[in-house]
């Protein structure tokens, strides 16, 4: 339902809202994505007032989203059923995490790690374990048209999640839902996988009881919660890596901030070569890659 107002009586409603708590720039992207508003034109209303403004959704319904998420602490990009993430527009919802905006670097670090001599390769045999909301299969399918994926989750609920995603971005004819935990899903092509991606569960269960409500209480634990020590998918996928690459193939996994060395022992131990540490937004060592050693 499309509302038009005027911009003094929207900024009003703004100042509003957050004498009831909360940040502004978490209301300021619910009106960007539930009303249509982006940022740059609710800076441009502080200028213009008096301008006519005209939201996709009714201030009512706006406050109410606003209200349920102060009191529960539900994420927002739950109630609205979307989330924007490098240049995609995803669908989210409890079953699967919401995509952070530092899983974003994976796939630049996929394309540079793939890149041969004259640049991006053509076509490639890729995998996404655990895809969740398949944002990682949605990119790599865009980077690679000419190649094969397969997305891989244990959670029916996610795969659903993830099959709507891929096919909203058109990309759902070159990539394969699998489900499955980790390699088993993957038995028809082992050893024939040039790229592997994974962002899976790496949070100690100690610190993941502990994190702030809207990601401990609404978010998937499958998702999140990565045992005592937080490796134990890490465990399990750098131990079937060597079998599951090709020859020359690149794993690349995101893993916890305090991770890098265990990881990279995990990728050494496992057989793999040429591992490397990767940094984030921030500058922490929050990703790694690894290849399997080329034949003689």
């Amino acid at each position: 339902m499309v509302s038009s107002l005027e911009a003094n009586a929207l900024l009003r409603w703004r100042r509003h809202q957050l004498q009831s708590g909360g940040q502004a720039s978490a209301l300021d992207w619910l009106l960007d994505m539930a009303g249509g508003l982006s940022w740059q034109a609710l800076q441009q209303l502080q200028l213009n007032p008096d301008r006519q403004v005209v939201l996709e959704q009714p201030l009512e319904t706006l406050a109410a989203i606003w209200q349920r998420h102060l009191s529960s602490g539900e994420p927002l990009q739950h109630l609205v059923g979307r989330c924007p993430w490098r240049d995609l527009e995803l669908e989210v919802c409890a079953s699967a995490l919401i995509p952070r905006q530092e899983t974003e670097l994976m796939v630049d670090l996929a394309q540079m790690l793939m890149a041969g001599p004259e640049g991006r390769e053509p076509s490639i045999r890729w995998a996404d374990l655990g895809t969740g909301s398949g944002c990682l299969a949605v990119a790599l399918a865009r980077s690679w048209p000419h190649g094969e994926g397969w997305a891989v989750d244990c959670s029916p609920q996610a795969l659903e999640i993830a099959a709507r995603n891929l096919q909203r971005h058109g990309v759902q004819q070159r990539v394969q839902l699998s489900r499955g935990h980790w390699w088993e899903a993957l038995q028809q092509v082992l050893g024939t996988l040039q790229l592997v991606v994974s962002n899976p569960p790496y949070i100690p269960t100690a610190v993941w009881q502990h994190l702030e409500t809207g990601v401990r209480d609404f978010e998937p634990a499958l998702a999140l919660d990565g045992g005592a020590d937080g490796l134990d998918a890490i465990r399990s996928i750098t131990q079937g890596a060597a079998e599951a690459l090709a020859p020359g193939g690149v794993l690349l996994l995101e893993h916890h901030h305090d991770q890098s060395k265990a990881v990279q022992q995990l990728l050494a131990t496992a057989g793999l070569e040429q591992i490397t540490a990767h940094r984030d937004l921030e500058g922490v060592h929050r990703f790694a890659s690894a290849r399997r050693p080329w034949l003689p």
